[in-house]
């Protein structure tokens, strides 16, 4: 393509340079012939070479002007490109700045974009889905590869720790217990105990005889096995009463004491520090550790292994996932629209934002070109085009000099 382009230029260099050295021709031809005796009309003939010639050095002297010294002359004002490089770049950094990146030009553009049609058109071919999901699974799988797992598991044991102690344990226990009491599960538990106490009561006896004779002696001899027999029957009898009484006394001084016992847990001081130092003493971050060592291993090794395994449930999610989206974007016009807002409010704020950015970038990126380089380029580019001015001069600057040269021999 280059070459292409240097050969344009060359052609059209040499397409306006043959037609100056023709005006030259025909120029010295009619002053020859105009001193040997020439006739009327090639006194027009040579006006109009004359000031063909006359077009077509000018031309010539300011496109060559542009991108550098006409005949390696150093003229002022010359080379324009090379010596004004700098100001270029940020004269053009500036005009796209003014004239481009303003909120009239960029939000009309900006307003009829429809990214979420374009994603959606995309998102409905079952390659791009494929393509999509890879590259959530690779993303995925390099981003825990990259992680270290010391550092992870710092940070667990770090985090668990913060959160564990912000906790209310207090206020935890005291629910608890409420909700204990509230749902009869303390009363549940009382039945349940009391059959177990009886029985133990009864295999108890001559554990209690055994008492007697240790503390009392003189009493366990004349009545030991009456006494012991008589309190496990009143004990056992107790616990009947308890167990047949759905009102007794017993049942209902249990759920007070342990109402009391739920508000003792919220107000008293000794338990707020029995709870302040189980979590200074016990719930650290060292004893943490070997909890959050195993769960960052298990997770890792889970998470790696569903990844790697195109049939695994996390596979099978991902596609789910992407589908739905997929027929979210393509039906759920309300969702179409939010995101379109979002993205255009998004872009228009960074475009706005960014302006100065903008300029600065072309600024300095036209000042890290090489003079020399930077002109030679746009030679290539516009200077098949600009051949024509030169060939256009030579035509009327011809047509010029043939005007006035007629005006002349006909007023004067």
């Amino acid at each position: 393509m280059s070459n292409h382009k240097k050969n344009q230029l060359r052609k059209h260099k040499r397409l306006a340079t043959g037609l100056f050295f023709f005006m030259a021709i025909v120029y010295a031809a009619m002053v020859y012939l105009q001193h040997n005796g020439g006739q009327t009309w090639m006194g027009y003939v040579e006006a109009f070479s004359e000031a063909g010639m006359v077009g077509a050095l000018a031309d010539w002297f300011a496109v060559t002007a542009i991108f550098k010294h006409p005949l390696g002359i150093p003229i002022p004002h010359t080379n324009l490109i090379e010596r004004k490089k700098d100001d270029l770049g940020q004269n053009l950094g500036k005009f796209v700045k003014d004239n481009f990146l303003n909120s009239e030009n960029i939000r009309p553009y900006i307003e009829k974009l429809d990214v979420v049609k374009w994603v959606s058109e995309w998102l409905n071919k079952p390659s791009s889905q494929k393509i999509l999901e890879t590259e959530v699974v690779g993303l995925t799988k390099k981003i825990i590869s990259d992680l270290k797992d010391k550092d992870v598991e710092t940070f667990l044991a770090i985090k668990g720790t913060e959160i564990l102690h912000e906790i209310d344990f207090q206020k935890i226990t005291s629910s608890g217990i409420d909700y204990f009491i509230e749902k009869n599960e303390h009363i549940h538990l009382l039945e349940v105990l009391l059959p177990q106490i009886k029985g133990y009561i009864n295999e108890s006896e001559e554990l209690i005889r055994q008492r007697l004779y240790e503390n009392r002696p003189f009493l366990a001899f004349l009545a030991g096995k009456k006494i012991s027999t008589e309190v496990v029957d009143g004990l056992v009898k107790f616990l009947d009463e308890v167990d047949a009484d759905k009102e007794h006394f017993v049942r209902k001084k249990l759920t007070e004491n342990l109402r009391n016992f739920s508000n003792d847990v919220i107000v008293s001081e000794s338990w707020n520090k029995k709870f302040d130092n189980l979590k200074q003493e016990v719930l650290t971050e060292q004893n943490l550790r070997p909890y959050t060592d195993d769960a960052w291993q298990s997770i890792k090794g889970l998470l790696v292994q569903n990844l790697e395994n195109p049939d695994s449930q996390l596979h099978g999610y991902l596609k789910s996932n992407i589908q739905k989206f997929s027929h979210s974007l393509s039906h759920d016009q309300a969702l179409s629209s939010r995101i379109n807002s979002w993205v255009r409010h998004f872009l228009y704020r960074m475009v706005l934002k960014n302006r100065d950015e903008v300029e600065a970038l072309i600024s300095r990126t036209v000042a890290g070109w090489k003079g020399k380089e930077l002109s030679e380029k746009l030679e290539l580019e516009v200077g098949k085009d600009l051949q024509f001015i030169r060939i256009n001069g030579t035509l009327v600057g011809g047509f010029v000099g043939l005007l006035i040269y007629t005006l002349t021999q006909l007023f004067l």
